[in-house]
């Protein structure tokens, strides 16, 4: 039982980090119809960028500075190329996207070379929170769960709540209505897009002294945020939570139980083949749990879009 808590808690850690990477992503296509390939890249430049202030400042003003630097470059990288892109269709947009991907990444081993770079959590949070059978929690895991949960929780409220959240949606579905009311809709595209930038970049500063700052960050975690808003629906702000929770789950309980695919596909009514088959089939079966662990979300993602195209909540179609 003592695991089974604790894989839950890892598995919240683990989601809710995912979460924060996702919600800038979900935020940018939502009122843009924007998808960013770069979007891991500033979740990368913001790690870099709180490792830089930390070593002259510490973390706390690295947590604060860093997210808005990375917010202030992607307003600019909206306002000066992807807005003269946009016009031209989403295959352009992708196209560039993909290339600033790149060459964030060529910049960041320029100015800070290949090795994994000694960014650590704060002093303050280096003591363990509490304890389930003999398992400590580290604070500095309750301080991701509490500043993912309130981001989540401030987004939802601004969209959904406020003049300037109902103005943002409004811009997308009707920009001429809003233009004409007197509202500056590319000024409102530039900003959100700077938004989730910064939102990615957050949520690297927090993951950094945790996952490590190093050139391939982005990219052991590019392909798993799209898999994440393809499954919770493009543009779903509730769907990007749940499932970044499913993922984080998942992963979590399929790396600790060493269940075995023959007893899995055993219980499911299949039959084990013979010895003397040399097959995929039969390869299946002397698989781990944890040996598939990472294939799974792709596997949920396929579901998911043979059951429901558009995701579990999502409006439009993927």
């Amino acid at each position: 039982m003592s695991l089974f808590i604790v894989n839950i808690l890892d598995g919240l850690v683990t989601g809710l980090l995912l979460f924060m990477l996702c919600s800038g992503l979900t935020l940018i296509f939502s009122m843009m119809g924007v998808l960013n390939f770069a979007h891991a890249s500033f979740y990368m430049l913001g790690a870099y960028f709180a490792y830089q202030i930390s070593l002259f400042s510490g973390f706390w003003l690295g947590l604060i500075v860093a997210p808005i630097a990375v917010g202030v470059i992607g307003a600019l990288i909206e306002r000066y190329g992807l807005r003269r892109v946009h016009k031209y269709g989403h295959v352009p947009e992708l196209i560039f996207t993909f290339g600033l991907a790149l060459l964030i990444e060529e910049a960041v081993q320029f100015f800070w070379g290949k090795s994994q770079q000694a960014y650590e959590a704060p002093e303050a949070l280096d003591f363990a929170a509490f304890q389930i059978a003999g398992n400590t929690f580290p604070a500095y895991k309750l301080f991701m769960i509490f500043v993912a949960m309130g981001l989540f929780l401030v987004l939802l409220y601004i969209l959904t709540k406020t003049r300037v959240g109902m103005t943002i949606q409004a811009a997308l579905s009707y920009p001429e209505t809003v233009q004409n009311l007197g509202h500056n809709v590319p000024m409102v595209f530039m900003g959100v897009f700077g938004v989730g930038t910064a939102m990615a970049g957050l949520a690297g500063v927090i993951a950094g002294p945790v996952l490590g700052t190093f050139p391939g960050m982005a990219f052991l975690l590019g392909s798993i945020v799209f898999v994440t808003i393809v499954i919770g629906g493009l543009g779903s702000l509730w769907g990007a939570l749940i499932a970044s929770l499913l993922i984080g789950w998942i992963q979590t309980f399929a790396a600790t139980y060493n269940v075995r695919m023959e007893d899995i596909l055993t219980s499911l009514g299949f039959t084990k083949p013979e010895p003397i088959w040399d097959s995929a089939w039969q390869d299946l079966w002397t698989l781990t749990l944890p040996q598939i662990g990472p294939i799974l979300p792709y596997l949920l993602m396929v579901i998911v879009l043979v059951v429901r195209p558009q995701g579990l909540f999502g409006k439009r179609e993927t």
